[in-house]
């Protein structure tokens, strides 16, 4: 089917465009025409896209179809299917399933699953070390050979600084990007809570702003050593931020993003042990939140995610320490990201930018843009509808959020993945 989007206010970051304009997309789903439609070209579809945003469809980072392993937690189609109706074409899944994404096998088949529904496309990152134990290197060629678009050990730590070094030599030589969550683990221990006033007054387990940093130092010092490409995952602290820049200003081949919900709570959000706010790292003072803000305008943080982990119920009624940590994400990355445009923190196009072209040059994939010829992967948001998310609103079957009740502006009305309409609010 040929598809016209008619009057909206195009903005593609990659290419430079912010304007309205029309697109004119083919019957094999890709943009044949921009502004005008080629010769001969007749829409058998027409979207009416007045007063609202046309974009590439949203890239996120970071996100847990909890299949294979946890599928009384949600699934590749429950989770796919909310990606979209949030604006979401493509996302990444960490390897930490189960079994954990340590083989081709497991890396093709969630594509595979992916693929089956015809809704957002799932790439799979890859793990560093057999099962994530951290004690022996995974097949690295084959799993990019499979389709994985990095490489990871997810939340488990890499003990072993030899193992870290022999990863990122093995992932240099074939020129793979790794994807850091840098904690040292003792530091780290059983904490919960950023180690402040809040888990003070509350009597919890604090994880100190030095179990990132020592982590980051430790790896800033091994990718100077090998020459890796690397990025740094889910940023929370001002002193991080600090230490990637440095590296950066060194012309050391990092990129880093932070969580969408990093960006918007602090520690004081925890209230009265509110463990819709247990999250990992944990949030962090005032200071270190307008820090990463800060870092998105300048630069040093490149891209926004969501981290998206759904939970059943019962996984967050326990006490604080020991419920389960994590945020259903999906439904909040564009709304929470448009909240910083209205701020004035970030322009609509830098945002848009932060979930689309910079997360897709991140993990090197053709994505994120619109020009002639593109897929037509795209995202259609009206940026001044007002409403309030309530939990009946979830697509996903996690409704996990500390942000039920709050009050956002602006919301994606239809998504397209390969010139198929999959979404239209």
């Amino acid at each position: 089917m040929t598809l016209h989007i008619k009057g909206g206010h195009l903005i593609d970051p990659a290419n430079k465009v912010d304007q309205k304009q029309d697109l004119f997309i083919d019957d094999e789903g890709f943009i044949v025409g921009i502004g005008s439609a080629p010769a001969g070209f007749t829409a058998n579809s027409i979207i009416d896209a007045t007063d609202k945003i046309v974009c590439p469809g949203i890239i996120d980072l970071r996100a847990r179809p909890r299949e294979p392993g946890l599928e009384y937690k949600a699934t590749i189609e429950s989770e796919t299917r909310a990606a979209v109706a949030s604006g979401i074409t493509t996302f990444c899944c960490p390897p930490d399933t189960d079994p954990v994404i340590d083989t081709p096998a497991m890396a093709q088949m969630i594509q595979h699953r992916a693929w089956r529904f015809g809704l957002a496309f799932i790439h799979p990152l890859g793990a560093i070390t057999r099962g994530l134990k951290g004690e022996q290197l995974s097949d690295m060629e084959a799993l990019d050979e499979a389709g994985c678009v990095g490489l990871t050990n997810g939340m488990n730590p890499i003990r072993d600084t030899l193992v870290m070094r022999r990863a990122m030599e093995y992932a240099a030589s074939f020129d793979l990007t790794v994807f850091l969550h840098s904690q040292d683990p003792w530091l780290t221990g059983e904490g919960c809570a950023h180690e402040g006033e809040i888990s003070t007054r509350l009597g919890l387990p604090g994880i100190p702003e030095a179990a990132e940093t020592v982590g980051i130092s430790r790896d800033l010092a091994l990718i100077e050593q090998t020459g890796v490409r690397a990025h740094f995952c889910q940023l929370s602290s001002a002193r991080a931020v600090d230490m990637v820049a440095e590296a950066q200003r060194r012309g050391l081949p990092v990129t880093a993003d932070v969580t969408a919900h990093h960006l918007h709570l602090t520690e004081h959000d925890i209230g009265y042990f509110n463990t819709q706010c247990h999250v990992l790292p944990p949030l962090r003072s005032q200071r270190d939140k307008d820090s990463l803000r800060d870092a998105l305008q300048s630069g040093v943080i490149s891209a926004i995610c969501s981290d998206h982990q759904p939970h059943e119920p019962d996984a967050k009624l326990a006490p604080f320490y020991a419920s389960e940590p994590g945020i259903s994400g999906l439904e909040t990355l564009l709304p929470l990201t448009l909240k910083l445009v209205h701020e004035k923190r970030v322009t609509m196009t830098d945002a848009i930018a932060l979930l689309t072209s910079n997360p897709a040059n991140i993990l090197s994939i053709d994505a994120g843009h619109l020009g002639v010829g593109s897929t037509a992967d795209i995202c259609i948001f009206n940026p001044d509808i007002d409403w309030t998310l309530t939990e009946d609103q979830f697509v996903s079957r996690g409704h996990n959020s500390p942000f039920i009740g709050w009050s956002f502006q602006g919301c994606a009305t239809h998504t397209l993945v390969g010139g198929k309409l999959v979404f239209e609010r």
